[in-house]
C-alpha cells in the first residue's frame, strides 16, 4: 500500500528468516506457520496504515502525478490509494476513500462513474487555481466539495509572465542557441531585441496575479495599462502606476506587450482572436499565462505569418504540451513552454500542503479554506 508497509513487511520477513534458521531442525516449525505469521503481520500493518483517512490520487511519481518527493507531506495525514490500484480493487477501497487529489487537467477524471463509486467521498481537492477541467455542479450534486489552491501560485505565475516577456524581448532563447550552434561569430540583425524598460505593458485581467505583474513591471519603469471586469480602487492603481482602460481595444492599440492573465470561462474562451490581433501594434508581443483556450491559436498563427505582431510567448496552449509539429513551434519569434507557471520546488510544496489542509478540513467537517463554488 505504501512504502512504509513494504519496509515493515520486509523487516518482519527478515526476522522470520532468522527464526527459521534457528529452528530449521524443529519439525513442528512448518512452512505454513511462516506464511501465517507473514499474513498476520501484513494485516496488522495494513490496518495501522488504514487508520488514516484514505485519499485517491494518481500514483505519486508517475506521469501526471504529484512528484514523489512530496509524498511525506501527504502520507503524514493520509493513506494514499493510487488510482491504478483502485481501478483493480474497487471493492476494497471504494467505501474508504474520502478525498480525491487532482493534479493537473489530465489527471484523474472526476466523472459520474467515479463519483457514484465513492460513497464516502467528501472533497475533490485540486492542485492549482484553474478548475475548468472539473464539472463542479456535477460534483456538488453528489454532496462533494471542490477546493483549489489560490494565492500560493500568484508569485510563481507572475514570475513566469515576466520571464517570458524578458526572454522574448531580449531574444534570450535565440542567444542561447547561437552560443550552442553558431557557425560564425557574427551576430545577425535578427538577434536585435527590444527594450522592456520604459515600454508599455497592457495587462488583461487585474486580479491577484495581474496586480503582482504590475508591481514587477513597475521596477522596469514600464507604463502600465490594464483592462478588467471591475476597475480597481484608485489607491491600488496609484500604488503600481496603472491606468485603467475601459475597453480592450484601447489597451491593445496602446500596448507594446500584452499579457493575458484571465481565468478561463465561457466569456473568456478565445478572448484574443483575429479581431484583437488586428488591433495590436505590429511591433507588439503577446504573452499568455492564463489558459490556452483564452487565445485563438489559429488566429495567432495567422497573425504571426502576416507579421501583424512582433512575437508571442506562451506558457499555456491547447493541447498541453503542443504536438511537436504544431505551426507555433516553427516560428523563431515564438516561445512556448509546457505550462511551467507554478513549476517550482517551493510553490509546489506549498500547493501540496494546501491540498492537505483542504482535504483535512473536508474530512473532519471543518471550514474549507479554499472551497470553489459552482
Amino acid at each position: 500500500m505504501t512504502s512504509r508497509l513494504v519496509q515493515a513487511t520486509s523487516r518482519f520477513r527478515s526476522s522470520v528468516t532468522q527464526v527459521v534458521r534457528k529452528n530449521i531442525s524443529n519439525k513442528r516449525f512448518k512452512d505454513e506457520h511462516i506464511s501465517l505469521l507473514l499474513c498476520l503481520h501484513h494485516g496488522l500493518i495494513f490496518s495501522q496504515v488504514m487508520e488514516k483517512p484514505c485519499i485517491l490520487a494518481t500514483t505519486l511519481g508517475a506521469p501526471g502525478g504529484i512528484y514523489k518527493c512530496f509524498e511525506p507531506c501527504i502520507e503524514k495525514h493520509f493513506t494514499i490509494i493510487p488510482y491504478e490500484r483502485f481501478v483493480q480493487m474497487k471493492e476494497d477501497f471504494a467505501d474508504k476513500i474520502q478525498a480525491v487529489f487532482v493534479w493537473g487537467p489530465d489527471a484523474i477524471k472526476v466523472d459520474q462513474n467515479l463519483l457514484q463509486s465513492l460513497p464516502k467521498l467528501k472533497a475533490v481537492v485540486n492542485g492549482g487555481v484553474g478548475v475548468d477541467h472539473l464539472d463542479i455542479p456535477l460534483i456538488n450534486s453528489f454532496g462533494v466539495k471542490v477546493t483549489n489552491t489560490p494565492g500560493v501560485v500568484d508569485n510563481a505565475t507572475a514570475d513566469i509572465g515576466m520571464s517570458l516577456m524578458l526572454a522574448s524581448a531580449r531574444k534570450i532563447v535565440e542567444g542561447h542557441n547561437f552560443s550552442k550552434f553558431r557557425e560564425s561569430d557574427y551576430f545577425p540583425k535578427s538577434s536585435l531585441g527590444t527594450d522592456v524598460s520604459g515600454a508599455t505593458l497592457g495587462i488583461i485581467g487585474m486580479g491577484r496575479i495581474g496586480y503582482k505583474i504590475a508591481k514587477r513591471a513597475q521596477g522596469f519603469e514600464m507604463k502600465i495599462l490594464y483592462h478588467n471586469r471591475n476597475r480597481r480602487p484608485e489607491s491600488e492603481e496609484r500604488a503600481v502606476g496603472a491606468t485603467y482602460c475601459a475597453s480592450l481595444k484601447e489597451l491593445l492599440q496602446r500596448s507594446d506587450f500584452v499579457m493575458v492573465v484571465v481565468s478561463l470561462s465561457p466569456e473568456t474562451r478565445k478572448l484574443i482572436g483575429a479581431k484583437e490581433f488586428a488591433m495590436m501594434k505590429p511591433n507588439s508581443t503577446l504573452i499568455n499565462i492564463s489558459r490556452g483556450l483564452v487565445v485563438d491559436q489559429d488566429a495567432l498563427v495567422d497573425a504571426l505569418q502576416k507579421k501583424m505582431i512582433r512575437a508571442a510567448a506562451l506558457d499555456v496552449t491547447y493541447p498541453e504540451p503542443l504536438p511537436r509539429d504544431h505551426p507555433l513551434l516553427s516560428f523563431p519569434n515564438v516561445i512556448v513552454l509546457p505550462h511551467l507557471g507554478t513549476h517550482t520546488v517551493e510553490t509546489t510544496q506549498i500547493m501540496v500542503e494546501r491540498m492537505v489542509t483542504n482535504a483535512l478540513a473536508a474530512i473532519t467537517g471543518g471550514q474549507l479554506p479554499d472551497e470553489v463554488e459552482a
